[in-house]
């Protein structure tokens, strides 16, 4: 008797290496040369070159995008009691590195223009709170917030903005990136990122000396001396220079993971926008997304869920959309500014697949499945 075939596994979005090689030409750079940790040539090349691909004056490049976010909130002054505005929905490494400063989060719903921090919402938590010290803007899912209008209602109160475009690596905003609107923005590595270096992060500002500060408190703040001394609390957050070489080859790969990602979503919107109940992320004008994740929400019969399910039983991955922060057990004791459009989303939403080696049968396969639900 035959053993039963198990079809091959679809991902939501995994690594992609460059069919190139060019990850493997700066890691061998690196062993050839011994710098292998835990700086070195790719990491002050890394930090060049992602600082150049994204019109930021400088950049450091660390060990996560959480990483990040915590010193551009140390950078930004942030401390103990301080009050910080966060988008609701997004992953709690948005809002952890709020805790790790002893300051409390207040947590800031989506519209459903944008998926992203709604402007109305901003402005009635100013009211509210008018002494905060920063603000975090996520780009979900590459999608741009509404930057122009958030930027207006955070200037007038002269806080500090920081842009976790985590998820949004190649997206732009009336064609500037988005990560360089704010005071500091930081990007994601992680395995399922747009580009990834195994694990890792950057931060980048126009602020080229806080960022050498930032630099400084990632090697664990060790002073100019000949012996160990520290005259500050330090963190070992600096990226291995081995790391900075699969960032810098993937770096040249990231236009062509933005196009077939767009491919990959237009594809999906195209076969299933006309199914009852089904409506994609939105699109906007000044908005040109990298479509990290293609993701739609459902409000007919057809329930997330049973889509799912349906992709799970074939071996293929999807997932829901981000269950906001202000309803996560730990963070629900903290302050919540909106009304229930995140929510919403979380209910109704779902990430189809969306990883850059899919075959165009591997896509038909997946809107097969799909249909197949409303056909029952």
């Amino acid at each position: 008797m035959e053993p039963i075939k198990v079809k091959e596994r679809i991902f939501l979005s995994s690594p992609h290496m460059s069919d190139e090689g060019y990850e493997m030409q700066y890691i061998k750079e690196a062993f050839d040369t011994n710098w292998i940790a835990p700086l070195g040539n790719n990491v002050n090349e890394f930090e060049n070159e992602l600082a150049a691909k994204v019109g930021s004056k400088a950049a450091a490049a660390l060990s996560s995008g959480t990483a990040a976010i915590h010193l551009a909130l140390k950078a930004a002054g942030v401390g103990e009691g301080d009050i910080v505005f966060c988008s609701t929905l997004t992953f709690s490494a948005t809002a952890n590195p709020i805790i790790y400063q002893n300051a409390n989060p207040v947590f800031i719903d989506s519209d459903n223009e944008t998926w992203n921090m709604c402007p109305k919402a901003l402005e009635k938590a100013f009211k509210k709170y008018p002494q905060v010290k920063a603000v975090i803007v996520v780009h979900l899912y590459g999608l741009s917030a509404d930057f122009d209008k958030i930027m207006e209602i955070c200037k007038k109160h002269n806080v500090v903005v920081i842009e976790d475009a985590a998820e949004s690596l190649g997206s732009y905003y009336k064609g500037q990136h988005t990560g360089t609107f704010g005071d500091y923005g930081i990007f994601s590595f992680n395995g399922n990122k747009m580009i990834t270096t195994s694990g890792g992060g950057m931060l980048v500002s126009n602020n080229e000396e806080r960022i050498t500060k930032t630099r400084f408190w990632a090697t664990q703040s060790r002073d100019q001396a000949r012996h160990y001394q520290h005259s500050e609390l330090g963190f070992n957050y600096r990226m291995s220079n081995v790391v900075a070489g699969i960032g810098r080859g993937q770096l040249k790969v990231l236009d062509q993971r933005v196009k077939k990602k767009k491919q990959i979503f237009e594809f999906y919107k195209r076969e299933l926008s006309d199914l009852a109940g089904v409506q994609f992320m939105p699109s906007n004008e000044w908005n040109e997304p990298n479509y990290w994740l293609s993701s739609m929400t459902l409000t007919g019969e057809v329930r997330p869920i049973d889509v799912m399910d349906a992709l799970e039983k074939e071996n293929i991955e999807s997932r829901p959309i981000w269950k906001p922060m202000h309803m996560q057990p730990y963070f629900e004791k903290y302050d919540f500014i909106g009304t229930d459009v995140s929510a919403k989303l979380f209910e109704n939403g779902v990430c189809l697949p969306s990883d850059t080696k899919m075959t165009d049968a591997d896509l038909e396969r997946v809107v097969m499945i799909v249909k197949g639900l409303w056909l029952k």
